[in-house]
């Protein structure tokens, strides 16, 4: 197994609004996605009007609009105030995503750990935080950072870690050609960064968690 591990960069201590680029959605025009599919089945060598291959243009063009439409994340905090001090940590998260640079797939398994300070996230908002920055072309450097700014926004404050590890097919099916290759991208603020037991006990728990899938 291949590993590429980029270091870790501190949270500021409130997350900086994100740029409207980072958060605007595309507008798919699923008509013209579905002419152009038609046209590269064509340029293959194919014929887009065969059996077989007569819908894919129009499921092509509704994969697109869905994946790029992904549904808006709105954090859910409870108040825990005996938890106070305590680390959580949430794995079990895998996305999809798209690498922006060969547009071929790439899965992302995220584990965020944070130290509530009176409050809580409803869990499944780590999960739907991951599906709304991976429903774009991406880059596994720039999808950690944007769940961890979205994570110290809805906590209130810096004491996050999220690791991110990545397998990418323009690495494993494309190039070099690497099927075991896996990139893991770390970033971390606040207590993470200056206590080394809470960031051990943090990546103990998250290298089990890819461990106990496979």
């Amino acid at each position: 197994m291949t590993n590429a591990i980029y270091g870790a960069s501190g949270l500021s201590p409130a997350a900086p609004p994100q740029p409207a680029a980072e958060l605007s959605r595309p507008e798919v025009d699923a008509e013209r996605v579905a002419v152009l599919v038609g046209q590269l089945l064509t340029a293959l060598g194919e014929n887009p009007d065969r059996e077989g291959l007569a819908e894919t243009p129009t499921r092509v063009a509704a994969w697109w609009t869905s994946f790029l439409s992904p549904d808006a994340a709105t954090p859910t905090c409870f108040t825990e105030v005996h938890l106070s001090g305590q680390l959580v940590v949430v794995g079990g998260v895998s996305v999809w995503s798209l690498c922006e640079h060969h547009m071929l797939p790439m899965n992302l398994r995220v584990v965020a750990g944070y130290v509530p300070d009176g409050e809580v996230i409803g869990l499944s908002k780590f999960g739907r935080i991951a599906q709304r920055y991976a429903g774009r072309l991406q880059v596994q450097e720039r999808f950690t950072r944007q769940v961890s700014e979205e994570i110290t926004a809805a906590i209130g404050g810096k004491d996050l870690a999220v690791a991110v590890r990545g397998t990418h097919l323009c690495m494993s099916m494309r190039g070099v050609r690497m099927e075991e290759a896996r990139t893991t991208t770390l970033q971390v603020g606040g207590r993470f960064q200056t206590d080394p037991v809470l960031s051990a006990q943090f990546l103990t728990l998250a290298t089990g968690q890819w461990g106990a899938v496979g």
